[in-house]
Order: C-alpha cells, then sequence, then structure tokens
C-alpha cells in the first residue's frame, strides 16, 4: 500500500471531485492521504476533511509564499493543532523564488512553526526553495530536529542538494519525493533520490500539482502517487513493494500514529 504524505485535497479543483479521487485512491492502493494547510482562514476546510474521512491527516499552518494573509502565532498553532487528526505543524519554510526583498517576516514566520512544533511534540512539513541555507541554519538556531529535542519533521517536495538531503537527515528530518522526481529532466534530483535510504524517504503527489509520469502536464491527485514509488523502485533496482512498505512504516512512525 501507498500513502501521499502531501496534498491539497481542500483545494477547489480537488474538493469537487472528493468521491472520483478517493475511489481512484482505492483503485492504486494508496490507503491514507495528510492534506496539508497552507493559510488559517482555509484551515477548517482542512480540518472538517480529516474528522469526515477516517484515511485523512490533517496539518495545520501558513506557507510562505501567502504574502495576505493573518500571521499565526505560536499559542494559535498550538491551540489549532491540539486535536488527533492534527497530526503536523505546517507547511511552512522559506521560500526566495517566488518572492524578493526584504523576507524577514517569512524567517519569523517559519521560526514561529518550529517553536509550535517544539511546544507540541507535533512534526514540522518543511517546504524551500532557493533558501537552503537559511533554511537549514534557522531549523538548528531554532532546534527543530530530534537531535535537538525538537519533533523533526519532512522536507516536502525537495528539489535541493544532496548536501541539504543530508544535513537535513542528520536532524532527524525524512526526504520527500514528489512526481518532479520522475521528469526526465530531473536528472539531478534522480540522483539525489538514489543516495537518499529508504529509510529517510517519504512519497508524496503535492495534488493537485506536479503530476507524475506519465501524467505531466494534467491535474495531480493522491491516487497518482503509486507513480512516485514505481520510479525510485525501478532507480534503487529494488520492488516497489519494499519502497512501498518502507515509505508507509516511515509515515506512520514520523507522524506517529497506529495503523
Amino acid at each position: 500500500m501507498y500513502i501521499d504524505s502531501h496534498c491539497h485535497i481542500n483545494f477547489p479543483e480537488l474538493a469537487a471531485r472528493l468521491p472520483e479521487i478517493f475511489d481512484k485512491m482505492a483503485e492504486n492502493k494508496v490507503t491514507h492521504a495528510l492534506c496539508v494547510s497552507v493559510d488559517l482562514p482555509d484551515f477548517p476546510q482542512v480540518l472538517d476533511l480529516a474528522q469526515r474521512y477516517d484515511h485523512i491527516y490533517a496539518s495545520v499552518g501558513v506557507h510562505p509564499d501567502y504574502v495576505d494573509t493573518p500571521e499565526p502565532s505560536v499559542a494559535q498553532l498550538v491551540a489549532l493543532s491540539d486535536h488527533p487528526k492534527i497530526v503536523a505543524i505546517g507547511e511552512t519554510g522559506l521560500d526566495y523564488f517566488r518572492l524578493t526583498g526584504d523576507l524577514e517576516w517569512q524567517r519569523e514566520r517559519f521560526r514561529v512553526h518550529i517553536r509550535a512544533s517544539r511546544a507540541t511534540g507535533k512534526p514540522l512539513i518543511i517546504h524551500t526553495r532557493a533558501s537552503s541555507e537559511d533554511t537549514i541554519r534557522i531549523m538548528q538556531e531554532e532546534g527543530a530536529g530530534t537531535n535537538a529535542g525538537g519533533a523533526g519533521g519532512v522536507m516536502h517536495c525537495f528539489t535541493e542538494s544532496l548536501a541539504v538531503a543530508e544535513a537535513a537527515i542528520a536532524m532527524g528530518f525524512y526526504i520527500s519525493f514528489s512526481g518532479i522526481v520522475t521528469f526526465k529532466s530531473a536528472k539531478e534530483l534522480q540522483a539525489v533520490a538514489l543516495a537518499v535510504p529508504l529509510e529517510n524517504m517519504l512519497i508524496e503527489t503535492d495534488s493537485p500539482y506536479l503530476a507524475p509520469m506519465p501524467h505531466r502536464g494534467k491535474m495531480n491527485e493522491p491516487g497518482l502517487v503509486r507513480h512516485v514509488a514505481e520510479f525510485i523502485a525501478s532507480l534503487k533496482g529494488v520492488p516497489v513493494e519494499r519502497v512501498a512498505q518502507q515509505t508507509t512504516d516511515n509515515f506512520f512512525k514520523l507522524f506517529g500514529m497506529a495503523r
């Protein structure tokens, strides 16, 4: 079985098709999915999905790309995460690709999420793009890693170097690969996926974005995470069942859930 460790099925283009999406998950043996929060105004929708469906879990957080949105406080994130179906804090992190200028507000928002993670013991879902040096530095300064008493977490939709992956793994973080790893142009990322041990890996769709081959260019959905697992299995020369089992075990271990 497979688990989609990062999706946005509350987004309108997917929320309107939930019965079909769940059928496709079952057809592709995708047993669970984590619906990830990107801002506080839409968080009730994310929580509602997790409450209504046993196989859906959720997070609470504010994405670093969201500028004109209410800033979370540590107390707010701690309070909103006090629910058995909220298993993570995020997505949070830094993004210097889409936004430029003085981004100190983004770094402060990231610190708030790390402090909420430490306070709750719930792992972080981290987004980093063109910002890996500051991302790792702030993770270390705030004690995000299990090596510093933090809850650890996952570097989601990973597209950075092997050195960044190794720095995150050293802090007790998992590396999650999305459909990007299946793209023909993603040779450097494929080399990273080959080097990262399965014991430190998760798989995801980040749907509705980044559909894997052979569905590239189409709308993504959790059922397609199977293609990510199949590609990684081929890349590593191991049975896909091994990738499925290990990434599933990793998911339950990271988010502290009974099967």
